[in-house]
């Protein structure tokens, strides 16, 4: 699966055959069918292998945020991650989405299920940041989470295209400064009732 999952993230699903998969994983043709019935299979395969590391390594970088400054500190990993191929190859998953969301309706689903599951980090981070007192109660936490989630992949696309990640800096930096902003606001409004 490693394998595949490679050679899908740097040529692209259009751009990878079952027979490139078969000679760079040195496996018959014969036990590649044995476990996949054709390529959409292996490329679905792909997605959740794919997608679950992803969630899983995003999981665990933001579990324990509870802060303005522990979220800059995932974001700086973040762009430090992305920077060590100046941008390339974009987002694990929204690249496979990009390839493959208008074609095959059951890998859409996965997709949007991973994507689903990445906000719902976010989500918890906010509501953290909520329960701390460091983000207003009234603010839309599936909002703010689907902001980020929106920041990441267009700031991954433009980090792809330019070959540079301070389009990718400046857009998370837009995510987490308004919800400094919404502190900020919530605040001045506060003292203004108390005046």
């Amino acid at each position: 699966m490693e394998t595949a999952a490679e050679l899908i993230r740097v040529r692209g699903v259009g751009g990878t055959t079952l027979d490139d998969v078969v000679a760079a994983s040195k496996i018959s043709k014969s036990q590649l069918y044995r476990h996949f019935e054709d390529k959409p299979a292996l490329v679905r395969a792909v997605i959740e292998y794919v997608g679950d590391r992803k969630i899983s390594g995003e999981r665990e970088r933001l579990e324990n945020v509870r802060t303005f400054a522990g979220l800059r500190r995932w974001r700086d990993a973040m762009i430090e991650n992305n920077a060590l191929e100046s941008g390339r190859y974009g987002c694990s998953l929204g690249s496979l989405a990009n390839e493959v969301a208008d074609h095959d309706w059951v890998a859409r689903l996965k997709l949007e299920e991973l994507f689903s599951a990445w906000e719902q980090l976010f989500m918890d981070v906010i509501e953290r940041l909520q329960d701390d007192g460091l983000v207003p109660a009234s603010a839309n936490v599936r909002q703010l989470a689907t902001g980020f989630v929106a920041a990441i992949q267009g700031g991954y696309l433009l980090a792809q295209t330019s070959r540079d990640v301070a389009p990718m800096e400046s857009a998370i930096d837009m995510a987490i400064t308004h919800l400094q902003l919404l502190a900020m606001a919530d605040e001045r409004a506060l003292e203004q009732l108390d005046a």
